[in-house]
């Protein structure tokens, strides 16, 4: 493990190995009892990437092709009324953001009691719960995270739940880390964040946050 910062000392030795301060995932879990714990929610707490890209398949259902499976997955993590705007820059489109935002989240709402945990992930919350605040921190729109919670029975578990409405700037900027933080009283450097894109993992980093990629552990779901 390599060496860390100057904020170590507010981290308790409870595990044996874990992230180091690059936010390399290298096992669960997490070896360092944080100030505070956050969490993404889509693909990270729960099992939604496959049900989030059938809801963009409805939605988009009249515009074929415009947003492959590996382009939805390279954008994880991005707001959905940017992603609308990113397809209309890429492909000349006029789509209304707001409006087919507000359409594929009405679609994905239909699927949410389909949604399952991500086992690993939801383990690390049961752990923590009790012995440090706890919060989740997603580019999803409110109604649906808080739902989606709900239906994993998780909602309880959270101190604080950020969300797409709370911030003017989604990841990768630290905005919505850093407000998730503010919440919990606890300063940012003294967080680790669970996260499963890559644009989560860079909001971390920009919010002086140690992160866990979980990605490896996604397949345990």
């Amino acid at each position: 493990m390599t060496t860390h910062n100057d904020g170590d000392h507010h981290h308790h030795r409870i595990g044996e190995i874990g992230t180091d301060a690059g936010g390399h995932l290298v096992e669960l879990p997490y070896p360092f009892l944080p100030g505070g714990a956050i969490f993404d929610c889509d693909g990270t707490l729960a099992d939604t990437m496959p049900l989030h890209f059938q809801a963009w398949n409805e939605t988009l259902a009249g515009h074929d092709d415009i947003f492959p499976e590996d382009l939805f997955y390279a954008w994880g993590g991005v707001t959905t009324p940017e992603i609308v705007e990113r397809l209309n820059a890429r492909h000349g489109l006029t789509l209304d953001p707001l409006e087919v935002a507000h359409a594929k989240e009405e679609r994905y709402h239909r699927l949410i009691p389909q949604v399952g945990p991500v086992a690993a992930i939801v383990a690390e919350v049961h752990r923590l719960h009790g012995r440090c605040p706890l919060a989740v921190a997603s580019g999803g729109m409110r109604v649906v995270v808080n739902e989606t919670l709900r239906t994993l029975g998780l909602l309880p578990y959270f101190d604080a739940v950020v969300t797409a409405e709370d911030v003017a700037r989604g990841k990768p900027e630290p905005d919505t880390f850093l407000l998730a933080a503010e919440r919990l009283g606890v300063p940012a450097r003294d967080c680790i964040v669970y996260e499963d894109s890559p644009v989560g993992l860079e909001a971390a980093r920009r919010a002086g946050m140690r992160a866990v990629d979980v990605r490896p552990h996604l397949g345990g779901v």
